[in-house]
């Protein structure tokens, strides 16, 4: 069968080496916005007087902006293209970002952080729906594990950088470093970034309309499975990086710097897992790796849980968040390419909802650990590996990877294109 034509497959190495970059740093302007300040949340309590609990209601209220912000600039860039969205959620966010550095107190700063949330949603949905707009097929699958890499990176400089930053700053500069990195995102897309999505392909196959383009994507059984199971992972993800700050620097007692480079040693999971994932997807589908990832990361979660539990050295405790972490690695390359693939006619509305359920659903992971305290690791590890469980549940009952192909072999023609 000859395989469909897409508009990536004429771009030369440099120019994709240019979209890996600025497209990696779009994507890289969420993970930013949440983890750049977890060194400070002690910090952040302190001066605000404020429980651990309300600031941990912080990250939540970033990632419920984040998820609605999705669903509003995904169906909107099918629309308009991707640009546009991209330039004023993006403005949004920098006064969001100036807003929560002026913030009085924590109730304001939770409203800041909503719209911080909406704000970065749209560098989030715009790289994702570029990349599907240029690419179908194994370059489909190279491209967003390439971008997995780059926007990996974001996880593990973000609270290194914040760490460094608050030996010169207060908690208030680090969001207006945000700021800066959000106006940085705007030349971005007045400069370098151009349309991929041009106006003969905005109405595609009659989805003219906004509930139209949803039916099309939540019809896909395979599309509403695997976005449950991103949006499971991310809550275990969530779980950790919520607690974490604390545990690591309350209960075993690092200081905000060392707590920055054991978040990033430990981080540097995901970005290899990402790029082992990009090699196995050529051979295997994207499901039966997470038939092996997701149990992986359970695993881990529990095992966070248990050797707390035993009153285990720090260094175990880290080496669990490291297979933990890797296991993400792996897995989200594998969500992206499976949910993404058949649906390069609404690839806005598509990338909107993956990143909807898994924002959304991780939102609640926060609150729930942070009603068992972080006295211990205990409830961390558990909020890690319990959505992990439920994730290989849905994976096996509702996506069924002993029947999925690998991507870009034999698949039929893109109907985007």
């Amino acid at each position: 069968m000859t395989q469909p034509t897409h508009p990536g497959d004429a771009l030369s190495l440099p120019q994709r080496v240019l979209y890996v970059l600025v497209l990696g740093a779009l994507v890289a302007l969420g993970p930013f916005t949440i983890d750049l300040y977890l060194p400070a949340f002690p910090a952040v309590a302190e001066d605000l007087v404020a429980s651990e609990n309300a600031i941990q209601l912080t990250l939540t209220a970033t990632m419920i902006g984040f998820a609605l912000g999705q669903l509003l600039v995904g169906p909107w860039s099918d629309v308009v293209g991707r640009r546009v969205p991209l330039i004023l959620a993006t403005s949004v966010h920098v006064a969001a970002s100036l807003g929560v550095a002026l913030a009085p107190g924590v109730e304001w700063v939770i409203v800041f952080r909503v719209l911080q949330g909406v704000g970065s949603a749209g560098s989030t949905v715009v790289a994702m729906a570029t990349v599907r707009d240029l690419f179908g097929g194994q370059p489909l699958v190279r491209m967003l594990s390439r971008l997995a890499l780059v926007s990996g990176l974001a996880p593990i400089l973000a609270p290194l950088i914040g760490s460094q930053l608050l030996n010169v700053l207060e908690w208030r500069g680090l969001f207006v470093a945000l700021a800066g990195y959000g106006l940085v995102i705007v030349l971005f897309a007045v400069l370098l970034i151009r349309e991929t999505l041009p106006p003969e392909r905005r109405r595609v196959r009659g989805h003219s309309s906004v509930a139209q383009r949803y039916a099309s994507v939540l019809k896909d059984r395979v599309f509403i499975g695997v976005a449950l199971i991103g949006g499971l992972t991310f809550a275990g993800i969530f779980a950790y990086l919520s607690s974490s700050s604390f545990v690591f620097q309350e209960v075993y007692g690092l200081s905000a710097q060392a707590f920055g480079l054991l978040f990033a040693a430990n981080s540097i999971g995901l970005a290899v897992g990402s790029q082992v994932a990009s090699r196995l997807m050529r051979r295997f589908p994207p499901a039966r790796i997470l038939a092996i990832s997701l149990p992986t990361m359970a695993v881990a979660g529990f095992a966070v849980a248990a050797s707390a539990s035993a009153g285990a050295p720090i260094g175990v405790i880290a080496a669990c968040t490291f297979v933990f972490l890797s296991g993400t690695g792996l897995s989200f390359p594998c969500v992206q390419v499976t949910a993404l693939a058949p649906h390069g006619a609404e690839a806005g509305t598509a990338a909107s909802l993956l990143g909807a359920a898994n924002n959304g659903i991780a939102s609640l992971a926060g609150p729930i650990v942070g009603l068992f305290g972080t006295e211990t690791a205990i409830p961390m590890g558990l909020g890690m590996a319990l959505p992990l469980v439920a994730a290989t549940v849905l994976l096996w009952v509702v996506v069924r990877p002993l029947r999925a192909t690998v991507i870009g072999s034999g698949q039929a023609p893109d109907p985007a294109h």
